[in-house]
């Protein structure tokens, strides 16, 4: 590959080839490298919610209050701060490992083993009687996981050039979103099938089998990561001390992008920082509205399973296909105003009370709102980096992505418990508002290629 064609990094929208024909668009999924991502993306996708939301639905039902399930998800800032550590794994081997597997699959194999660790010990310990074993071993699947996407977003990057990254996309974002429809509805459908008749409505142990069962699943992709071929490596000029190894790995990836970008490097870092807003912050309050609605695991599980996958699978290579046919930043817009009208959907869910009809409707619109959003917005963060410092670069996209919401979202329960369910869920979708704005001056924005 050229140097030219190696670095080419539209700022907005690469024009779709004219020539294009929906039978080549829709061939793209049928290829080895989109499968195998398919595959990657369940098990990136699948620690997630399992310190997040499911976690959320287990620590509330465990009677731990709204206020500190909401800090408790600052657990999720090691996703905000990976490109802190990611020059490393762009760089760094690991012993034995790499010269077995090469950089990429080595980092993934490790984390994945990191994660399953982690997720064991979430398992073996009752949040009611100890929380602050399931935090600090939260933390580390946070950790893992977020070692994990640095290492697959450059596997993925590496994998096939510019034309092919959408669908690559929403190959990771279909297998993301199946995976965390498992580590949601599938932890709540095994968590009560394991329970024990009459012995209480919390119980310890239906929630040990279903995170072990989560645990287990890991293997997936730990396979997949063996069975694939290392991307081909990229040869890095020996540092000659200390100082000039931090400079490339750390400090010449950020001032790529700021000589690339210039002033406009600041319009697409607060693009980036706010453009799934509105569904993170609002997602940590989902799953202790469900229980506080009176909805039980089996009605959650049960619609989410099956029409929040179809709409999931459907939002995901809808969203692929249109970025490919008409463009990343159309389909953008698109996904920024779905996201943010699904919010609405959940406060005029409140008003229905137990209304298991209400909840299919507004769980299948989020889905694939989601879905359409997630699948454009990776490809348009995809199409920003040199390949030459991909891991890196998209680490500090994809952090700055949930760095602000996460944060905000700490303060969701104690909104929740201020102003009720309603008014917060109507607060998350105005959130939604900056971003049309930003993605329209972002859309105006010409294509710009590396020198």
């Amino acid at each position: 590959m050229s140097d030219k064609s190696a670095i080419s990094t539209p700022l907005a929208d690469p024009a779709p080839a004219a020539s294009t024909r929906w039978r080549d668009v829709w061939r793209v999924y049928t290829e080895i490298a989109t499968v195998r991502m398919l595959l990657l993306g369940f098990s990136a996708g699948l620690p997630l919610l399992l310190v997040f939301g499911t976690l959320s639905f287990w620590l509330r039902e465990a009677g731990i209050d709204r206020t500190t399930i909401g800090y408790l998800s600052w657990v999720g800032l090691a996703y905000g701060f990976k490109w802190v550590w990611a020059p490393l794994v762009d760089r760094l081997p690991i012993p034995l490992l790499t010269r077995l597997l090469g950089r990429r699959r080595s980092w993934l194999l490790l984390s994945q083993t990191m994660i399953v660790a982690a997720l064991v010990g979430m398992a073996l310990t009752d949040p009611k009687v100890a929380l602050q074993p399931v935090v600090w071993c939260a933390l580390a699947v946070a950790f893992g996981s977020a070692t994990q996407d640095i290492a697959l977003d450059a596997f993925r990057i590496e994998s096939a050039g510019t034309e092919r990254q959408a669908a690559l996309a929403a190959a990771y974002q279909t297998g993301y979103r199946i995976a965390m429809i498992w580590a949601g509805a599938g932890v709540l459908w095994i968590a009560a099938r394991a329970e024990v008749a009459d012995a209480g409505n919390y119980q310890h142990g239906a929630w040990q089998v279903a995170y072990l069962v989560m645990a287990a699943s890991m293997l997936l992709g730990m396979v997949t990561v063996l069975l694939s071929s290392e991307p081909a490596a990229r040869a890095f000029t020996p540092s000659r001390n200390a100082a000039e190894w931090f400079r490339g790995a750390l400090i010449d990836p950020f001032a790529d992008f700021l000589r690339r970008y210039g002033k406009q490097a600041m319009l697409i870092l607060a693009l980036i920082a706010v453009y799934r807003i509105s569904d993170v912050v609002m997602g940590i309050m989902a799953n202790p509205f469900y229980v506080d609605m009176g909805y039980t695991k089996d009605e959650v599980a049960a619609v989410t399973k099956i029409y929040g996958v179809i709409m999931t699978l459907a939002g995901a290579f809808v969203g692929g296909a249109l970025a490919m046919r008409f463009g990343v930043m159309r389909v953008l817009m698109m996904g920024a105003a779905l996201s943010a009208g699904s919010n609405l959907l959940f406060a005029w869910l409140g008003s229905r009370g137990h209304d298991v009809n209400a909840l299919i409707f507004v769980i299948s619109a989020d889905n694939l709102s989601s879905g359409i959003a997630s699948a454009a917005f990776i490809a348009y963060l995809s199409s920003l980096t040199n390949i030459n410092y991909s891991a890196t670069q998209y680490a500090l996209f994809s952090s700055m992505m949930l760095l602000a919401p996460k944060f905000l979202a700490g303060y969701s329960g104690k909104y929740v418990d201020a102003f009720g369910y309603t008014n917060f869920f109507t607060a998350t979708a105005l959130l939604g508002l900056p971003v049309l704005i930003l993605v329209a001056f972002a859309s105006r924005l010409g294509p710009r290629r590396a020198d």
